[in-house]
């Protein structure tokens, strides 16, 4: 049977972020962390060996697969921060069209750097995806 490789596990935040190579993307990690604990009254989890959650839903597709996921997250990678927000919500894309410079695939939105971006649209786009998954995945 197929087990999920992201996990909640208790390895320490603040030690995944300094071991961030670039000090300005550090920086940024230590700010997004910050933006994420006061957007979502979540504590940061690690989940997997690379991504920093907040808070958790189960899920159930049809196929019958099913498993945990952080509400919103974020990692800071060697190219671009990779933010985890809803893959589902519909109000995201107009929310994306304010954020600034920024590429996105279904569950992700990639961005260079903090500065490159609008921290309140970022901070709307959190919110809303902490609304949309709460009130898809209600039995939390």
């Amino acid at each position: 049977m197929y087990e999920l490789k992201t996990k909640q596990n208790d390895n320490s935040v603040i030690e995944f972020i300094e071991k961030v190579d670039s000090l300005k993307k550090r920086e940024d990690a230590y700010q997004l962390l910050d933006i994420f604990t006061e957007t979502t009254g979540y504590e940061a989890k690690m989940w997997g060996p690379s991504i920093i959650g907040f808070g958790s839903y189960h899920y159930k597709y049809e196929s019958g697969h099913e498993g945990d996921a952080p509400l919103v997250g974020f990692s800071p990678r060697k190219a671009k921060f990779s933010l985890y927000l809803s893959a589902c919500d519909p109000e995201k894309e107009s929310l994306l069209n304010e954020l600034g410079k920024h590429t996105a695939g279904k569950s992700c939105v990639y961005i260079n750097k903090l500065a490159d971006i609008d921290v309140s649209v970022l901070k709307k786009l959190i919110g809303q995806s902490v609304t949309f998954l709460r009130k898809t995945y209600p039995d939390q």
